[in-house]
């Protein structure tokens, strides 16, 4: 059987155990067949990669000759031959239409550079409330301008939904270690760089949470880390030549102060609703009342504060003053 696969699909695998084989023939079995499926070997030790009971032409086993996840990515790059290059996890499910859905997608808007999907997160052990929220709100990410307006707020795609045109993925510079979140730090760039990212308004994969999870087992997923991100690219772009202010003058907006410093990037103050706070400094910088986010003097309000609710209170308050977010405001967290 020969083939020319549209779309190459990179699974880095590390110790996935019975998952594995789950994943691939969730791939195996999709309703658009012109694929590859390059399974990334990164020093698997469990027998799950040799284990794998699938015999298919379009399944290729490679070895990383590095270590981790961004060196077993861009293994499979190097040798990738789609148009389009997308991501797979060795403990995550694919629907059937995931692929026909998002080529799709891509074909129909020539604007789009990067897209994901909808997904489900799911456990054996069940899903709390905060991953409840925390799906509902990366679901409810569909359009580039939803995503554009509150991607310092967290990683807005999930990184195995992703399908990418390969020209825009290589003109970013592929995969890049800089001990924040890969994914994160690519969408980062995409975004910087005016690339559409969008989604396909489906839930198209099955997001298995386990302890063996990378975002819960590798230091660059740490809360620190995605605020080192978050401060790098906003000092590279939103925030240049504007007189930023943060709003939160807790721990979080402290974080986002320390960083933005360390890019660099200078920022008015802090605004906060504890009257003990307002009127002194924090980290050297006066601290104002909520008013003052609204004065003319202010170009930009950086949104930092972690409390459940507290950022649509916020929201409510800078949307009725007439600021829009995603220009005139970020939810920063």
């Amino acid at each position: 059987m020969s083939f020319f696969p549209l779309v190459s699909i990179l699974l880095p695998a590390k110790n996935c155990g019975p998952y594995l084989q789950e994943a691939v023939d969730s791939v195996v079995d999709q309703t658009y067949e012109h694929f590859e499926l390059i399974v990334i070997d990164d020093g698997t030790t469990d027998g799950s990669i040799e284990n794998l009971d699938t015999v298919d032409p379009r399944l290729r086993i490679i070895k990383n000759d590095g270590s981790g996840i961004i060196d077993s990515l861009n293994a499979g790059a190097d040798i990738a031959t789609g148009a389009f290059i997308a991501r797979m996890d060795g403990d995550d499910i694919c629907l059937p239409q995931r692929l026909d859905r998002q080529v799709t997608l891509l074909r129909d808007n020539r604007k789009l550079g990067i897209v994901g999907a909808g997904v489900e997160i799911f456990s054996e052990d069940g899903i709390g409330r905060g991953y409840r929220l925390y799906e509902g709100w990366i679901n409810s990410l569909v359009t580039p301008e939803d995503i554009r307006r509150e991607i310092f707020v967290e990683s807005p795609l999930p990184h195995p939904s992703v399908m990418m045109r390969a020209e825009v993925f290589n003109k970013l510079g592929r995969y890049r270690d800089m001990g924040w979140p890969e994914d994160y730090d690519l969408w980062l760039r995409a975004f910087e760089a005016g690339v559409a990212m969008g989604k396909v308004d489906e839930k198209l994969i099955k997001w298995r949470d386990w302890p063996n999870r990378m975002s819960k087992t590798k230091p660059r997923y740490s809360r620190k880390n995605f605020m080192r991100a978050r401060a790098h690219f906003l000092g590279r772009t939103v925030l240049k030549n504007r007189r930023a202010i943060i709003w939160g003058a807790g721990k979080t907006g402290a974080l986002l102060a320390r960083f933005l410093r360390h890019e660099g990037a200078d920022f008015a103050g802090f605004i906060d609703i504890n009257p003990r706070k307002i009127g002194k400094l924090k980290a050297g910088k006066p601290v104002y009342p909520p008013a003052e986010a609204i004065t003319p003097d202010v170009e930009l309000v950086l949104v930092a504060v972690a409390a459940r609710g507290a950022r649509d209170e916020i929201r409510d308050y800078l949307n009725s003053a007439g600021k829009k977010e995603g220009a005139d405001y970020y939810c920063v967290i």
